[in-house]
């Protein structure tokens, strides 16, 4: 009884700062623009199953591919298994989920298995980033405290499967000793525990016991660090790919506002009519972590920060400013620094700062090619053209503010009607003296 008492009081705290964090970011949507209606599920559905869990976009690099596969199919298994241990702590029952026979068997062999491939897995990760330089897990944008986060986050992971596999060689040697019939398939421990089979029945179960609550703890911890780490993406990756856009990677959202003052133009009575004369003016584009849209924001909080997006960017590599990771992650920055200020003071609170010059320059924002090489890249499929391209309507149309090469672009447009600096009489003259055979 005191087991039970001692887990749901864990339990309630967790959910309960859990439930602060995840209303403090919902307030923050709150601020956000609209972005597109989410419809077409049958699609949404067969791009979640693809690129989340078949974890297509990852394979592009198929070795470190294939052990972060494993370490999300890991999780995938072991969730149940961690299901079964919240049942059984509030409840007092012991493996709650045996009745589903065979299939239980399955699943807790392969929780077993993938607990292993995990721990190695993590372990290859942690080499990486701590021994290794790899050029995509650094810039600007990567702090010290990134690299950290990282590492704490990785570790927690390597501890949950080292609990795991500690807490199954206790259950199947205690249940051995005592002559008990052991519940479910673990072959990875059964092995592990062959090595180690020299203690007493009393040893295991504190073995047992110990890893058990170490686990289940840790998930309670891990769950309410993941909201403030990068790792956030475990739970919102799959979500994000179930959200992703539709159109074609190429195609660039209109913008309704400019829409509606087009309609003014030609038909005043219709653009009146779908917009009343005292609604309030929007803004053009994209200044600060507001006037970004929802589905900007939810890529900033998935972002796993792997640096996939910066590392095919033509601009970047040619040694430009940019870095498609660090604007998404600069928006998520933003938005932690303005979000509390604006739920106490109002969506217009002014602090004086935006995410456009603050946080990201107008060099970097200019360097886009608009190619999309990122966003195909990206393995949760977050769309960065869309929020640097509206970064780049807002200067354009709310502050007269381009390099000088696109406003003489623009100059010539309004002037020609064309990009050229002929006007339209002009145009064929240079085919003026050409001499064409045509047969």
């Amino acid at each position: 009884m005191t087991k039970q008492i001692v887990f749901t009081l864990s339990l309630l705290i967790t959910l309960g700062a859990f439930s602060y964090t995840i209303n403090r970011i919902v307030k923050f949507f709150r601020f956000t623009r609209p972005a597109f209606p989410v419809k077409d599920f049958g699609k949404r559905i067969n791009v979640m199953l693809t690129v989340a869990f078949g974890q297509t976009k990852i394979f592009r690099r198929p070795v470190i591919g294939l052990f972060h596969a494993l370490v999300f199919w890991g999780f995938c298994v072991i969730i149940f298994g961690s299901l079964e241990m919240v049942i059984d702590g509030l409840t007092g029952t012991d493996r709650v989920l045996k009745f589903l026979g065979p299939v239980y068997k399955i699943i807790m062999a392969s929780g077993d298995i993938f607990a292993l491939l995990v721990a190695i897995s993590i372990i290859i990760f942690l080499s990486r980033r701590i021994f290794f330089h790899i050029k995509r897990f650094e810039g600007t944008e990567m702090k010290k405290i990134t690299h950290i986060d990282a590492n704490i986050a990785l570790s927690i992971i390597l501890l949950l499967m080292i609990s795991l596999l500690s807490m199954n060689i206790g259950y199947i040697e205690y249940k051995a000793i005592t002559r008990q019939p052991i519940v479910g398939l673990f072959p990875v421990s059964s092995i592990i525990a062959g090595f180690i089979a020299n203690g007493n029945a009393e040893n295991y179960r504190l073995m047992y016991e110990a890893s058990w609550w170490t686990h289940i703890l840790l998930i309670f911890l891990f769950a309410n660090i993941l909201p403030y780490s990068k790792h956030f993406h475990v739970f919102m990756s799959i979500p994000n790919v179930f959200l992703s856009r539709l159109d074609p990677l190429g195609k660039l959202p209109n913008m309704d506002n400019i829409t509606r003052e087009v309609k003014m133009m030609l038909d005043p009575n219709t653009a009146f009519a779908a917009s009343p004369s005292n609604a309030p003016p929007e803004r053009f584009g994209v200044k600060d972590a507001e006037d970004a849209s929802w589905k900007n924001y939810f890529d900033s909080l998935a972002c796993t920060q792997c640096g996939r997006c910066t590392s095919v960017c033509p601009a970047n590599i040619t040694g430009k400013k940019l870095s498609p990771r660090k604007v998404i992650m600069d928006l998520r920055a933003r938005m932690n620094e303005k979000g509390p200020l604006m739920v106490k003071n109002g969506r217009d609170f002014n602090d004086n700062r935006s995410l456009l010059r603050d946080f990201i320059s107008e060099e970097e924002l200019w360097a886009c090619t608009t190619c999309n090489a990122c966003a195909k890249e990206c393995p949760i499929n977050i769309n960065h053209p869309t929020l640097i391209v509206d970064m780049r309507r807002y200067l354009v149309m709310e502050e007269a503010s381009a390099p000088g090469e696109i406003k003489t672009l623009f100059n010539n447009i309004e002037n020609n009607g064309a990009p050229w600096q002929y006007s339209a009489e002009d145009r064929l003259l240079w085919a003026k003296d050409l001499e064409m055979n045509i047969k």
